[in-house]
């Protein structure tokens, strides 16, 4: 008998990326192993990748598909080929400054994802009509106005840097500016309003045409009235100085057990003394910048650790080292508690993670909320943050022997893993999730 003694239907809208939607997944097993029914309203690429976890697909196309017109071409082409593409045409504007990026980036990032949440709305309401879900959940950077008007209960989950949920004490979201230095706060936040607000305008007006509330100002995704969750380390965390208020509960970690058992091969297991296993994962995007990671390949082919590789989309065309293994998606959170150190692009999940299992980082950030954990990983003493493309060699091969070698470091890793694992943020999400849909039944 599901929790509550009534089974629940809890719909998921998670954005397409694989950081939101895994989030999702781990949560949602928790649910789906409670005996509630756990529908993924996911974008359709994810096909055949959820239900064998035991989850129903009611897929949403953020475009049309092949052959319909101006997006024939961009329907539900081959993943790989897809980020390739992205990488191939956008990868010039991570080396730029995050000030730039804005324009160059994040502005048509956030059209492109308006584009998906205005085509799949008619489709959205279908789908959310048929279920009938008793809570409905949202881990996107974008409103879907549907979501709001379905006559459920509905979470926020913000799978991103909490910088995301903006206040005047913390630094603005995408800068990557530190905490303690606000010198070049404003010019952010005057660019950001110069750039973004002719598009969050019409996007707003959109929103409301279709039933659901107004925006808060210069913000693209509504926050619930009853519940919204946010995945960072309490360790990392800008409580301090944006408190928020009773409807916002901290995961500070949400871990799925959905990855599947991976073995590693004898060569990076049987390691000579004083070689440490660490893991390189630039994310689905940052791997698919072939460049960079054969850049990144060559340098710590030289030194005398050993390396596990996440080697993405692009993974036919890198050649890796005799010190190293890898393959296009590995089992992120089965290869961490292996690990002693984890060299990332700095995606929310991956930095949640390195925290969770007690890793030190090195980040290299590209765009997004990237910046942002970089210089808060960095300004906490949880790693270093390195210039993704413009560092010498030398830096990164210094950084890893530092920080394999703060006996500090590691000590307080392991206190704040213990914590972070205790608290059990997917069971603790699944719980708040549960309990709102119970209190607040369907008509």
């Amino acid at each position: 008998m599901p929790r509550g003694d009534r089974q629940l239907t809890v719909l998921f809208l998670p954005e397409s990326a694989y950081g939101p939607t895994n989030n999702c997944a781990g949560i949602g097993d928790v649910l789906r192993r409670r005996g509630h029914r756990v529908i993924f309203a996911a974008e359709a690429s994810w096909r055949g990748r959820l239900a064998p976890l035991g989850f129903e697909e009611a897929l949403v196309d953020l475009a049309p598909p092949a052959g319909e017109g101006e997006g024939e071409g961009e329907g539900e082409q081959d993943a790989g080929q897809f980020w390739k593409e992205f990488i191939r045409q956008t990868a010039p504007e991570f080396r730029k400054p995050t000030l730039q990026q804005l324009e160059a980036f994040i502005r048509p990032t956030f059209e492109a994802l308006i584009d998906g949440a205005r085509y799949c709305e008619p489709r959205l309401r279908t789908v959310l009509a048929d279920a009938a879900p008793d809570v409905v959940v949202e881990d996107n950077v974008v409103a879907f106005p549907a979501l709001l008007t379905a006559g459920a209960p509905f979470v926020r989950i913000v799978s991103c840097n909490p910088l995301e949920i903006p206040g005047p004490d913390i630094a603005p979201a995408f800068s990557g500016l530190p905490a303690e230095d606000r010198s070049e706060w404003s010019a952010f936040r005057t660019e950001a309003e110069r750039v973004l607000r002719p598009v969050w305008e019409p996007f707003n007006t959109w929103v409301r045409e279709q039933g659901a509330p107004p925006l808060p100002d210069l913000q693209f995704v509504h926050s619930s009235p009853e519940l919204n969750l946010y995945v960072y380390p309490e360790a990392l965390d800008y409580t301090d100085r944006r408190p928020l208020d009773h409807t916002w509960q901290r995961l500070d970690s949400s871990v799925r057990h959905t990855d599947a058992h991976v073995a590693l091969p004898d060569a990076l297991t049987d390691r000579p003394a004083g070689s440490a296993l660490i893991y390189l994962s630039l994310g689905s995007l940052g791997s698919a910048d072939v460049d960079l990671m054969k850049r990144l390949i060559r340098v710590l082919a030289d030194t005398k650790h050993r390396f596990v590789v996440s080697m993405g989309p692009c993974h036919a065309e890198l050649e890796l080292a005799e010190n190293m293994w890898g393959a296009e998606f590995l089992p992120q959170t089965r290869i961490l508690p292996m690990v002693d150190l984890v060299i990332t692009h700095g995606g929310n999940n991956t930095t949640t993670e390195a925290i969770h299992f007690g890793k030190p980082m090195i980040v290299l950030p590209l765009f997004w909320d990237q910046y942002d954990n970089a210089q808060r990983v960095a300004e906490t003493g949880f790693g270093e943050r390195l210039d993704t493309y413009r560092f010498a060699d030398h830096e990164l091969a210094a950084s890893i022997e530092r920080l394999l070698g703060d006996r500090s470091l590691r000590d307080r890793l392991d206190r704040i893993s213990a914590q972070v694992q205790a608290s059990d943020g997917v069971t603790r999400a699944a719980d708040q999730i549960e309990h709102l849909a119970h209190r607040s039944p369907r008509p």
